[in-house]
């Protein structure tokens, strides 16, 4: 397969740094000297967590990569952090924070690496530093309450195991790559196959623990309700340092039911997807079935071809009276379906053998490999005609490479209102789009091809897809269709771009709750939220409405 529902990713080499090694030499020490002066004082732990490619250079560079997920991301020209900061405690980020500003270093923040356009651990800017809250992995279930507190650094294999070793029936509805953190995740919105049964990740976020840009810890009685909407599907690099989330745990059966079917164009790939669209937004809830459009050579002869992955939640036999009742053209039969637990439903859409594997690869942070990879994304809310999925095999054969993953919404996401959370896609869209695209070979040429290949597609899908204004999805981060520049006005400006696109009619009350709590713009990245225009006075604004 071009690509896998799970992203597989591969190690690589160390590349040099291209620091000045006088400007990470003075910053290191202003920044450790800064660390140390804050409470609790004469603290000796900073020294241990501080890593500078001017004193600790093998310590900076093992540390850098170690979740760095994108290869396209990782060369000699990629700009690299002057510190990395990997703070075990609570007061260690609230002093990075406070030290950073001092020295009005740019601070980014990383939870997993998963980011797909790695703007946790790059930037623009000249001077940055980033803060890895790998350390902060703690996960807290308690059956009884039904709920789990879990740190930002922690993944979500560790997540499902821990959930597992208390109970057989509790899940949380969250993505099937169990090596993406939890942090960047849920506070970009975080789905997964019960999406159509419980919605989003964020849906069942229940409280948070945050660092502000003034340093302080708060939870969701102190930030405010407003606050708190933000974090949930607004993205909290935009905000504060999310240290943890108390999430409310969903119940799940004792045996689910799994299966992938694979069907070319001349099996007749073209009417079953039609058929898809028209039916799975739309059926029992309990049901999610993924497709994947891709280009693949069958008797040395290029055609398209359709996969379906599902999970359901439920056994077998249930499943086939509602395949057959409501979509029987896909011609499911009962040596089709897999039998499992709640938690082998995450090993086998990461595509572990559930009869081999055991749970506990989940606890493994590094179970995947790192390739070259690019994402963008879509939504669709009219089905797309036959005759139009034609033309996307015959496009996606054409192109060579690049595939299409589509997920159904429909169930649990028609219910919620768009405002909810600050993730706006619910009602009205049949399904999502990603377009994804991996290689391995690190050959400057063939990632021109296969980025092009993503910008043809993308832009010949636009017929097809929402509009006014076209829809993206924030966890499928995607710098082409826009990136903050400037400040003030411009920065706004910049920011609506592609803040509308992510989060729709919600934008402008991230913008307001930005504002208020970061007036100074101090949380910042390539695609974070922008502040109102005009001059910062460094005290919260009041929240008002855009004109």
């Amino acid at each position: 397969m071009l690509f896998s529902i799970i992203f597989f990713l591969c190690s690589f080499s160390c590349f040099p740094l291209n620091i000045g090694a006088a400007d990470s030499k003075s910053i290191y020490e202003s920044f450790l000297q800064c660390l140390t002066s804050q409470p609790p004082q004469h603290n000796p732990t900073f020294s241990t967590i501080v890593y500078s490619s001017a004193f600790n250079s093998t310590s900076y560079t093992t540390v850098l990569q170690e979740y760095i997920k994108n290869r396209r991301l990782n060369n000699t020209s990629t700009p690299k952090p002057v510190l990395i900061i990997t703070p075990t405690k609570e007061s260690h980020v609230q002093a990075t924070i406070i030290c950073a500003k001092k020295l009005g270093v740019q601070i980014k923040i990383r939870s997993g690496g998963h980011d797909y356009e790695g703007i946790s651990y790059i930037s623009s800017e000249k001077d940055f530093i980033v803060l890895d809250m790998f350390n902060f992995r703690d996960v807290n279930v308690n059956i009884a309450t039904e709920t789990a507190v879990v740190e930002a650094g922690a993944q979500l294999g560790e997540l499902y195991y821990r959930i597992w070793e208390k109970s057989k029936v509790h899940g949380f509805p969250a993505g099937v790559c169990p090596t993406v953190g939890v942090g960047g995740h849920l506070s970009g919105g975080g789905y997964g196959t019960m999406l159509r049964k419980y919605g989003l990740s964020v849906d069942h976020v229940i409280d948070a623990r945050i660092v502000d840009a003034k340093g302080r810890i708060l939870n969701r009685k102190t930030m405010g309700e407003d606050l708190f909407w933000a974090i949930r599907g607004g993205g909290g690099g935009s905000f504060g340092v999310i240290l943890s989330y108390t999430v409310k745990l969903v119940p799940v059966p004792a045996v689910n039911t799994v299966f992938r079917i694979m069907k070319t164009v001349a099996e007749n790939a073209t009417d079953i997807v039609y058929k898809w669209q028209l039916v799975v937004p739309h059926i029992d809830d309990r049901l999610f079935i993924r497709v994947l459009l891709q280009p693949v050579t069958v008797n040395k002869l290029k055609t398209g071809r359709a996969t379906f992955v599902a999970h359901f939640l439920g056994d077998s036999d249930a499943l086939l009276a509602l395949m057959n009742k409501n979509f029987p053209e896909l011609g499911l039969k009962k040596e089709d379906c897999l039998e499992v637990s709640w938690v082998q439903s995450i090993l086998y859409w990461a595509n572990f053998d559930v009869n081999t594997t055991a749970v506990e690869i989940l606890l493994n942070r590094h179970s995947d490999n790192v390739n070259f990879l690019k994402r963008k994304s879509d939504y669709v809310q009219t089905p797309i005609p036959k005759s139009g999925l034609t033309s996307i095999f015959n496009k996606l054969v054409e192109l060579g490479k690049i595939g299409l993953v589509f997920n159904p919404y429909g169930g649990k996401m028609n219910e919620l209102p768009a405002d909810a959370t600050p993730f706006p896609h619910r009602a009205g869209n049949l399904f999502k789009i990603q377009y994804s695209v991996n290689w391995n070979d690190d050959d400057p040429e063939l990632e021109k091809n296969y980025l092009n290949q993503a910008k043809v597609l993308y832009k010949f899908m636009t017929e097809y897809v929402s509009k006014n204004p076209r829809g993206a999805f924030l966890n499928y981060r995607d710098l082409d269709i826009g990136v903050r520049a400037g400040t003030g006005k411009n920065g706004y400006n910049s920011g609506k771009v592609y803040g509308e696109k992510y989060f729709m009619g919600n934008f402008n009350r991230l913008v307001m709750v930005k504002t208020a709590v970061d007036p100074d713009n101090f949380f910042r990245n390539e695609q974070s939220i922008p502040t109102l225009p005009g001059k910062s006075t460094g005290k919260p604004r009041k929240m008002t409405t855009l004109t």
